[in-house]
């Protein structure tokens, strides 16, 4: 009985986190087509970390106003990178929202103690966008904040590409979006890759250790990964939603983990008492 239980309970558990163990598609979809993720080789898409690893100094972006600017130039102190596209319409505004949250309540001086370098990986982004950008969420900081702190930067596909590979981030097009994760990166004044935190949001005392680290160039792993692993991409919606069978499958597979330790450390009991009783 106890064996029927436990492969019960694996099957649903390996069910649940099959990636074709799926809601059916919403009424009136194409035959075949999903309302969940897009086919997707495993690894394609997420973060490679490269904790202790180099961005390129010598890079060539363009700043807001057009005009050429290297890595090297800009980044002289602590700073939080981010990895967006200025036309997403799924995790980047969150994102970076979340990001200007966070630092509303953070008790370091910006462009002093630690600025935030957005890159876009879309060459289609233009400068003018990234000046509309920058000037959006510098009206969402409520206290003084240098422009030069925050910047927002684009570049031909080579040079992005080059970024995002030297930190680890994957992404793929998806017709006119992407599928792409939600993460910021901390650099040291060097450009030495020392944490990844995950997910839209961000507790300042978390960011102000990452940043004090950053300074020290002191590389970090990462420990809460669970946000990135709960979102996936819509392909029909282009956005990031909260995958529930993932959640209940890795529930399934820890309840019943826990279920067949209780029956081992049971039955050693029962057999332990049994060889008591006998004269």
């Amino acid at each position: 009985m106890n064996r029927l239980v436990i492969v019960c309970l694996f099957s649903c558990a390996m069910a649940a986190t099959n990636p074709a163990f799926h809601a059916a598609p919403p009424a009136g979809a194409p035959p075949g087509s999903s309302a969940t993720t897009p086919a997707l080789a495993p690894g394609e898409v997420g973060m490679d970390e490269k904790l202790g690893g180099q961005v390129p100094m010598d890079l060539v972006l363009k700043d807001e106003e057009g005009n050429p600017v290297t890595l090297g130039s800009l980044i002289n102190k602590p700073t939080i990178l981010t990895l967006n596209f200025f036309r997403c319409t799924g995790i980047c505004t969150p994102l970076l929202n979340g990001l200007a949250e966070a630092i509303n309540q953070l008790p370091l001086e910006p462009g002093k103690d630690y600025q935030v370098i957005t890159v876009s990986f879309d060459e289609r982004d233009t400068p003018e966008m990234a000046l509309a950008k920058r000037t959006n969420y510098l009206k969402q900081i409520q206290k003084p904040f240098p422009p030069t702190a925050w910047r927002f930067l684009t570049g031909p596909a080579e040079a992005t590409q080059a970024l995002c590979d030297s930190v680890g981030f994957k992404f793929k097009r998806q017709g006119d979006q992407f599928v792409h994760p939600g993460a910021i990166i901390l650099l040291s004044p060097q450009g030495k890759v020392t944490r990844y935190m995950y997910g839209i949001t961000f507790l300042p005392a978390d960011l102000q250790m990452a940043v004090q680290e950053a300074a020290r160039g002191e590389a970090r792993p990462t420990i809460n990964k669970f946000l990135l692993f709960c979102f996936s991409y819509d392909p029909a919606g282009h956005r990031y939603v909260f995958s529930i069978t993932r959640v209940v499958g890795t529930v399934v597979v820890l309840t019943a983990a826990a279920f067949v330790a209780f029956l081992v450390f049971s039955g050693r009991r029962a057999k332990q008492t049994s060889a008591q009783d006998l004269p």
